[in-house]
């Protein structure tokens, strides 16, 4: 039996090294880190016999809401506020229009019954966010662009996730009402949202109140937090996902203790789970198997990236202000990744006819668009001259690091040209006595701040501070000095 353990010890520890090893690969390859992830299970499965598709969905399922919640820790809110409207279209009547097309197309490719087909269109019709996430993360796309794709991919599992689970259950019971089933989704949806809200709130005041004697122990909290909001809201009938994902939003946009610890404990967490979920879905599939759908997986494929999702593109947004260039490049860039694998588990769990046949076609056409769209779209960005316009701080950049169990803070402040210091000395502002500013970082420069120092637009402020003052010193060093000079000058008038 020690043996065993040792042995199970072991090879986890492989799978992580050699996971974390071919990140590297990917990113030199230009390719998403899953498909080296999916082909280390693919190996690993010659050596190792496993078809536990019950704990593959689970691990599936968790480590789906760490991704979305790391992502959207990370999504600034004013960067998606102007694309909400588009992101929400995409997500829902987006991956609508992909399952109706995908399902035909696969009830005739792949000799299944109509609402067979659809469920292969549901498994496949929305994109990917840990895909997404890790292909335009280190990618010089327009702003408009990264905000609409990473938006989009974050709040399209949920229409997935429920047109994947009502098609399985009009194939098991053909009596079910369409109006039930239509009534159920904007029930999902709404639960989703209001429990994201309410719950992403309660986070941010329990850890910003709560003293623990241990550092460490928040980002644990806040990962826990996440975990709680899925299983809550879908205990309640609501979409756990959507919860998870609006939650972490509503998180990574307030003023938030331990930012710092958090993000960088989410982040490593999540490609930890990446690393898993997508070696523990190689292990499911048997490249021997694959070859009996490959024609199929090919067509299937071709017919998802070139018609059924600009199709949905094109047509979700008619009414909003993208040009040609830019819905080309949307189209293109519905990467498929980890949701589809996991959804094709639904199947195969509930005893679906035809479930297998499913699965390897889906895990197929995965592959396929993660190789040829995840390796591409950098160049066609380019080739259309969608590059070069974000920017290089971000705005509203506010890090908090706690200084143990004191109430002390290190702030990190961006400047902008409205900020009230700008052109000022550190000795004509009067910040609050317990604060300090202890470094100014400008053109990718430390500079050790004196009273002559001046500060300038773009500079990023790192300011020592009570965690009483915080709000304090952020009016006296971000206030816009607009609207001040605006009320001087009435005041001057008066006089």
């Amino acid at each position: 039996m020690e043996t065993t353990v040792e042995s199970s010890i072991l090879l986890f520890s492989l799978m992580l090294i050699v996971g974390v090893i071919t990140t590297k690969f990917s990113s030199r390859l230009g390719l998403p880190s899953l498909v080296l992830f999916l082909f280390v299970g693919m190996f690993l499965n010659r050596f190792i016999y496993f078809e536990n598709v019950e704990l593959t969905q689970f691990i599936g399922i968790l480590a789906l809401i760490i991704i979305l919640f790391e992502g959207g820790t990370q999504t600034k809110w004013e960067h998606i506020r102007p694309v909400v409207g588009s992101a929400g279209i995409l997500s829902t009547a987006g991956v609508l229009i992909t399952t109706l097309v995908t399902g035909v197309a696969a009830m005739y490719i792949l000799d299944l019954s109509l609402m067979e087909g659809m469920l292969f269109g549901a498994i496949v019709g929305s994109t990917d966010a840990a895909a997404v996430f890790s292909v335009l993360g280190n990618k010089n796309i327009r702003m408009k662009l990264t905000a609409t794709l990473e938006a989009e991919s974050g709040s399209n599992d949920p229409m997935a996730v429920f047109l994947t689970i009502a098609f399985i259950e009009l194939i098991q019971v053909p009596d079910s009402s369409l109006w039930v089933t239509v009534g159920g989704f904007f029930l999902q949806m709404g639960l989703g949202l209001l429990f994201g809200l309410l719950l992403g709130k309660l986070s941010v005041m329990v850890i910003n109140k709560i003293k623990l004697d241990v550092s460490g122990m928040y980002p644990i909290l806040a990962m826990g937090s996440a975990i709680f909001t899925y299983g809550l809201t879908s205990f309640f009938g609501g979409s756990g996902f959507l919860a998870v994902y609006v939650m972490a939003v509503f998180i990574g946009n307030s003023d938030l203790m331990h930012r710092f610890s958090i993000v960088r404990f989410n982040e490593g967490f999540a490609w930890m789970m990446q690393i898993i979920m997508f070696i523990f879905l190689g292990l499911l599939v048997f490249p021997g198997q694959l070859l009996d759908v490959i024609w199929q997986g090919i067509l299937l494929a071709i017919i998802l990236m070139f018609i059924a999702r600009p199709l949905a593109v094109f047509l979700s947004m008619l009414f909003f202000k993208y040009n040609l260039k830019e819905q080309l490049f949307i189209s293109w860039a519905g990467l498929k990744g980890a949701v589809p694998i996991v959804l094709a588990t639904y199947p195969i769990v509930t005893g679906v006819e035809n479930s297998q046949l499913i699965f390897n076609a889906v895990f197929f056409v995965v592959l396929f668009s993660a190789l040829i769209q995840g390796s591409t779209l950098s160049t066609l960005a380019t080739k259309l001259k969608l590059t070069g316009d974000t920017d290089d701080f971000d705005v509203t950049s506010l890090e908090m690091i706690n200084l143990g169990n004191t109430d002390s803070e290190i702030l990190k402040l961006f400047v902008t040209h409205k900020s009230s210091s700008v052109n000022h000395s550190l000795m004509e502002i009067t910040l609050p006595d317990d604060t300090l500013i202890i470094g100014i970082v400008r053109h990718e420069n430390l500079i050790t701040p004196s009273g002559n120092s001046m500060i300038k637009a773009g500079d990023t402020l790192y300011v020592l501070s009570h965690k009483n003052s915080r709000e304090k010193a952020k009016r006296v060093l971000l206030g816009e000095k607009e609207k001040k000079s605006k009320s001087k000058e009435h005041k001057e008038l008066r006089k």
